[in-house]
């Protein structure tokens, strides 16, 4: 079973100027275009495997001030997900991403969708063991000659144990996506009800309101790459008591649950019971999705739900949490599952 990523992991790291400047304090002149003047564009290797961030120059108007300078952005890039089961093959979703963890994303999606259930086989495939969660075979990049280099390591194939393709009638929406997040064409709650059909009902677990206080500034921490580009949305999943157990971030808040996700569907670890999962900017409908899908009874987020997301918190279930940022939050449903604070506290 693959379940490594490789080289894609990361790109080149930042040159010793510290925010991507050449060393030396002079900063070459680039010309309207962001083009360098007077030096020859570095040659750009097309079959280098895309990295998390990516150089451009940049001019900068500060107060009075004009500066030439480089500059680190999230890369945005295309992901192409193919399924494949004995000698069928299928394209079933394009979506927008942040290179890295591309082989967790693609199974965190399918297992959002239901096409590889929580601890056992993918619908219409044969039996799994117990080393093969979720009836993945395996996840491969691309090696197909008719495709360019520079384009192979945007193509991800899963296979699927089995002699055919499931049926895919919930991935027909995803044909093509963005790393943006919201409703996406989503299938509703009856399609969710067809797969979930009870709410989560276990009381637990049991957060405090410090414990919720201190995620915000957890995730942020834990940011490596939004740390150089400011650019990039992240996904942590945490213990009641607010340790960090892991993070993954992208372009894409959903594409960041997604990677999260898959990683416990190839560790085995599903589903998450008695963990919370904290995202960065809105929740959407899409995100409470994943999260029911992978049995996360607390979503916790910086800004506000979507009027969908809080009836599909409220449907199954999950504890919502809005608006956490100092010491303040709003809870959508499941208010139960936070302690009211003592008296004077």
């Amino acid at each position: 079973m693959t379940t490594g990523d490789g080289a894609v992991r990361g790109g080149p790291g930042p040159s010793p100027g510290g925010d991507g400047a050449p060393s030396g304090g002079q900063e070459p002149p680039v010309d309207e275009a962001g083009h360098l003047t007077g030096e020859r564009e570095p040659q750009v290797d097309e079959a280098r495997p895309p990295g998390p961030t990516t150089r451009v120059r940049i001019r900068e108007f500060s107060g009075g001030a004009v500066r030439d300078r480089r500059d680190d952005l999230s890369t945005e890039e295309p992901l192409e997900i193919r399924l494949a089961a004995g000698g069928e093959r299928r394209t079933v979703a394009v979506t927008m991403r942040t290179p890295g963890h591309d082989f967790e994303l693609a199974a965190g999606f399918l297992h959002g969708e239901g096409v590889v259930p929580t601890g056992g086989s993918a619908e219409g495939s044969a039996e799994g063991s117990a080393g093969e969660p979720g009836g993945i075979a395996s996840i491969s990049y691309c090696t197909d000659a008719d495709v360019a280099p520079e384009a192979r390591r945007n193509t991800v194939t899963v296979r699927l144990r089995g002699a055919r393709l499931p049926a895919l009638p919930s991935l027909e929406r995803h044909f093509t996506t963005s790393s943006a997040c919201g409703v996406c064409g989503a299938a509703g709650l009856d399609a969710l009800h067809s797969r979930h059909p009870a709410p989560v009902t276990e009381p637990g677990p049991l957060l405090s309101p410090r414990t919720l206080y201190g995620l915000p500034d957890a995730l942020r921490r834990a940011q490596g790459v939004f740390g150089k580009t400011g650019g990039l949305h992240a996904a942590g999943l945490f213990t009641p008591d607010g340790a960090l157990v892991a993070l993954r971030e992208d372009v894409g808040r959903h594409n960041a649950v997604d990677k999260l996700v898959g990683r416990a569907l190839l560790d085995g670890r599903l589903p998450l019971t008695g963990h919370v999962l904290m995202v960065s900017g809105r929740t959407s409908y899409e995100i409470l999705q994943k999260a029911l899908a992978a049995g996360l009874p607390v979503v916790c987020a910086v800004s506000a739900p979507s009027s969908l997301a809080v009836d599909l918190a409220r449907e199954f279930g999950i504890t919502l949490v809005g608006f956490l940022r100092g010491e303040r939050f709003n809870v959508y449903s499941r208010p139960d599952r936070v302690r009211a604070p003592a008296p004077g506290c």
